[in-house]
C-alpha cells in the first residue's frame, strides 16, 4: 500500500492535517513535540470511478477494497504523522533522529507549512515569521541526513567501486530508504559535484515533497500564500476546517460535499457561525479545504499512479460473485498487464495466458501498458 509521510515543524498543524485526513484522533496542542511516536492511519485518494463511463453499470459498483460514492472512487492509502522537525534534526536535535527514521518507508512527503507566520522554526509562538524559511530548511535537513549516510560510508563505496559500477555501490548504502535503483543509477551516471549534490538529487527523485500551506483561513496566512505561491507550488489548506467539517458530518449535522456543505439539523448559533466562517474564509475563496487536493496531487501527479480495475467477467465487469468493479488498484504509470497480475495475485502471474481490455473487448498481452481507468480481465491457468 502507498505510504505518505506527513511532516513539518512542531505546531505547524501537521497532526491536525493527519486527523482530518484519517479521522484518527491524535494529540494536538500549541506546543512543540506533541507527536512523539509516529501516528499511522488510513486516508484515501479520490478519482472519478470507471463505472461512470459505462451506462449499464453506472451507480452499480459493489467495491471490496475501496468505496464508490456518487461516482467517485475512494481508494485507501496509508499516512504516517511523524515527530516535528526542527533545524539541526540531521544532527539529532529535537526529535530529528526519530523523524528521519520514520520517513524511510514513505514514497512521498507532505510538508505542512504554517502559513500564518505565528510560529518560528522551532514551533514557538512568534510574530511575522516568514514561512518560506521552513520550506527551505526542511528540505535541507533531509538532504543533509542522506548526505550523512553517504559520507559515513564513502570510503567503502569508493573501495567497492573499483570492481563494480559506482551507482550500485551508492545504491547499497541508501537502499533502505525505499529508493528506486534505476533512479539512483541515472543520477550517479549523470555526474554530481559532491555528496550533498548527490543527496539532494536522490531526495528530489525518491522522496518528493508536496507543500500544504496550512492555516489559510487566517489573514496573515492569506498574505503569505499570495507571496509564496509565486515561488513555490504550494496548496492552500485549512486542516482545522476539514476536521471540523468531517466531525460535523460524522455527527449527522451536515452533509459534506468537499467543496460545500448542507445543514441537516438545527444548530446552535455558535455552530452556525463557525460553519459559515469556514464557508466564507475557506470553501468559497479556495474551492475546498485543500486536504483532499494535497493527497490526490501527491499520489496521482507527483508519484504518478493510475487506477486500474481488475475483474474476472469482462462482460459484466465483475468478479465471479457478480460484484461490479470490486477492486480499484493503484499502479505506477508505465505498468503492464503482468505487473497488475503480480499485484492482484501471484498465481495470475505464474499461470498468465492472456488478458482482455473490458472496454474494447480486445485481447491484450502481458506487456500491454496500462492506462488510467482501465478495466482488465486476466486469464490464467488454474
Amino acid at each position: 500500500m502507498i505510504k505518505v509521510g506527513v511532516c513539518g515543524k512542531p505546531s505547524s498543524g501537521k497532526s491536525t492535517f493527519f486527523s482530518a485526513a484519517t479521522m484518527v484522533d491524535v494529540p494536538r496542542a500549541a506546543y512543540p513535540f506533541t507527536t512523539i511516536e509516529p501516528n499511522v492511519g488510513m486516508a484515501a485518494v479520490s478519482r472519478r470511478c470507471a463505472c461512470q463511463d459505462i451506462p449499464e453499470i453506472r451507480g452499480k459498483c459493489r467495491p471490496r477494497n475501496s468505496r464508490c460514492v456518487n461516482g467517485t472512487r475512494i481508494i485507501p492509502i496509508q499516512l504516517v504523522d511523524v515527530a516535528g522537525l526542527v533545524p539541526g534534526a540531521h544532527l539529532g536535535k529535537g526529535m530529528g533522529n526519530e523523524f528521519l527514521s520514520d520517513l524511510i518507508d514513505a514514497e512521498a512527503l507532505v510538508h505542512v507549512v504554517d502559513l500564518s507566520g505565528t510560529t518560528n522554526e522551532k514551533g514557538e509562538p512568534a510574530e511575522g515569521y516568514d514561512p518560506g524559511n521552513d520550506i527551505e530548511w526542511l528540505q535541507d535537513e533531509i538532504d543533509y541526513w542522506i548526505k550523512g549516510i553517504l559520507d559515513r560510508n564513502w570510503k567503502n563505496i569508493e573501495r567497492k567501486a573499483k570492481t563494480r559500477p559506482l551507482w550500485e555501490c551508492v545504491f547499497e548504502q541508501v537502499s533502505g530508504l525505499r529508493i528506486d535503483p534505476e533512479k539512483v543509477k541515472g543520477i550517479v551516471e549523470s555526474g554530481f559535484s559532491d555528496t550533498l549534490d548527490l543527496a539532494r538529487r536522490i531526495r528530489e527523485a525518491n522522496k518528493p515533497i508536496v507543500l500544504a500551506g496550512n492555516k489559510i483561513d487566517l489573514p496573515s496566512a492569506k498574505e503569505n500564500y499570495e507571496r509564496l505561491k509565486k515561488e513555490y507550488d504550494i496548496i492552500p489548506v485549512s486542516a482545522e476546517a476539514e476536521l471540523a467539517l468531517r466531525k460535523a458530518e460524522k455527527a449527522g449535522l451536515i452533509r459534506y460535499y468537499g467543496n460545500d456543505f448542507e445543514i441537516l439539523k438545527n444548530l446552535s448559533p455558535a455552530q452556525e457561525k463557525a460553519l459559515q466562517a469556514i464557508r466564507e474564509n475557506v470553501l468559497e475563496p479556495y474551492g475546498s479545504t485543500g486536504v483532499q487536493e494535497v493527497l490526490n496531487r501527491t499520489v496521482f501527479q507527483v508519484l504518478g499512479y493510475i487506477v486500474v480495475y481488475p475483474v474476472e467477467d469482462e462482460r459484466r465487469y465483475s468478479d465471479k460473485n457478480g460484484n461490479v468493479l470490486p477492486d480499484a488498484v493503484l499502479m505506477k504509470k508505465g505498468s503492464t498487464v503482468i505487473h497488475l497480475a503480480e499485484k492482484v495475485h501471484s498465481y495470475l502471474a505464474r499461470g498468465f495466458i492472456a488478458a482482455v481490455d473490458c472496454r474494447t473487448k480486445r485481447k491484450i498481452g502481458r506487456d500491454h501498458v496500462l492506462s488510467d481507468s482501465d478495466i482488465i480481465s486476466i486469464k490464467a491457468r488454474s
